[in-house]
């Protein structure tokens, strides 16, 4: 398997980021959440000479999905996103689920808090992180549908991973749009709250 090479682009007026995840060999690319400049991600892809083969979203919230039409327009490539979410994509994004892109591989990880349906990404040395983990922060608790004990729960898996991996958030909301796992794990109060009530309180408070 070849790693996969990740392409971060400003998305649009909330700070959003897309990605362009691609196959270096074969130049096939998927985007995830093309959020509300799906013009830009389509740019990008032909600068690059990338051919897209799919559509990802990491969750359903309108910022991140409203680019998806065009896309999909444009590319007439299959839809993939999780049940709870997006019950109405191509494909489903399962805990487990592995998106064959070219000769590489993203691996999915069910990571439910901020939505049901929230996943996060893992492509070569990264993690396409949505609104489950930012830089310095994590994804809000509050809005319908969400859940700071899952939250909680997801955030203590991504922990466990391994440290060098790139954090490449949903929102450009850190003191830099790109960071590393060790990095979240010595500056993130979220990350690194004492226990399940501590983090509750910082979440919520």
């Amino acid at each position: 398997m070849v790693a996969l090479e990740v392409l971060q682009i400003a998305a649009g007026e909330m700070n959003n980021f897309a990605y362009l995840v691609f196959c270096t060999q074969t130049r096939k690319a998927v985007v995830v959440d093309p959020s509300l400049a799906p013009q830009a991600v389509l740019e990008v892809a032909a600068q690059q000479h990338l051919e897209i083969v799919g559509l990802l979203n990491t969750h359903g919230h309108h910022d991140h999905i409203a680019g998806n039409a065009e896309i999909q327009a444009v590319a007439k490539v299959p839809h993939w996103g999780h049940p709870l979410d997006l019950p109405d994509a191509d494909q489903q994004l399962l805990e487990g689920t592995e998106v064959v892109v070219g000769r590489g591989v993203i691996r999915v990880m069910h990571t439910p808090g901020h939505t049901p349906g929230s996943v996060v990404l893992q492509a070569g040395g990264g993690l396409i992180t949505g609104d489950t983990l930012f830089v310095g922060r994590c994804g809000r608790a509050d809005l319908p549908g969400s859940d700071v004990d899952q939250l909680y729960d997801s955030l203590q898996r991504l922990r466990k991973l391994d440290k060098s991996l790139k954090i490449y958030p949903g929102h450009d909301y850190g003191v830099r749009p790109v960071s590393t796992l060790a990095e979240e794990l010595q500056e993130n109060d979220f990350l690194n709250a004492a226990d399940r009530a501590s983090f509750i309180r910082l979440r919520m408070g």
